[in-house]
């Protein structure tokens, strides 16, 4: 279910997979995206699990209306009943709150300084990481009290350079915003790695605790990959705080 679960310093990073849950093919089976076709009582019943599984209480985790955009939110509770806002960002200051990002071959960006007690997450997918949506984050935090200098960040299961395939056209705009996300695929054409790129934002911010995980989405059968599958589900990364 916890695919990776990583403990610094007071600061917990987790990254799921797609196994331990309720959901039904072809979302089998711990889909957590409420936006995918999923059945949303399943959806609930998997949010549930995992985040039992970490041992979070289900009421505490912060979820967000990614749009592939930069805009950040500041919270400091759940949303509870009122509209999920449109951002791909989201940090707090509260302890004990967890704040979840959900992906299917986009960057799932984790940040926290335990020191100053703040924590982030972002979704970088490629026209994220080029929009800034990580130093947007990071300067949220900031807002907050972090230091850079402080911050580890990780990032989780995300498609590799190797086989996000893109237009050459775009390959090129990609690069001229973030040299580092130039790359080719393992069968020699145009690719864009957003893991690399959104890597290199955070070391010219000044972030040099950075860890990447090793697990290409499209190529990882226990993982959900929207570029491989198209109808998937999603896998979630949470960062919190001990309260």
């Amino acid at each position: 279910m916890i695919g990776q679960h990583d403990f610094a310093s007071g600061a917990h990073f987790a990254f799921t997979d797609r196994w331990g849950g309720v959901s039904a093919a072809p979302y089998e089976e711990l889909n957590l995206g409420g936006a995918v076709g999923d059945d949303a009582d399943r959806v609930r019943v998997n949010r549930r699990l995992a985040a039992e599984a970490l041992g979070l209480d289900p009421e505490l985790v912060v979820w967000m209306n990614q749009v592939h955009g930069r805009d950040v939110a500041v919270v400091v509770s759940p949303w509870g009943d009122a509209d999920v806002p449109p951002v791909d960002a989201v940090v707090t200051a509260r302890r004990g709150l967890a704040l979840a990002v959900l992906t299917a071959d986009c960057t799932p960006v984790l940040l926290a300084d335990p020191v100053a007690g703040v924590v982030g997450a972002a979704h970088a997918g490629r026209p994220g990481m080029v929009a800034g949506v990580v130093p947007a984050a990071v300067e949220a935090m900031v807002g907050l009290g972090a230091d850079p200098a402080r911050i580890t960040a990780r990032t989780g299961p995300a498609v590799c350079g190797r086989c996000y395939e893109v237009p050459a056209a775009m390959r090129e705009e990609v690069a001229a915003v973030e040299p580092a996300a130039w790359a080719a695929t393992s069968w020699g054409t145009p690719a864009v790695d957003v893991t690399a790129g959104v890597h290199a934002q955070l070391a010219a911010l000044g972030v040099e605790d950075r860890r990447a995980s090793a697990v290409c989405t499209r190529e990882s059968g226990d993982h959900y990959s929207y570029r491989r599958d198209r109808t998937t589900g999603r896998l979630a990364g949470y960062v919190w705080l001990d309260g």
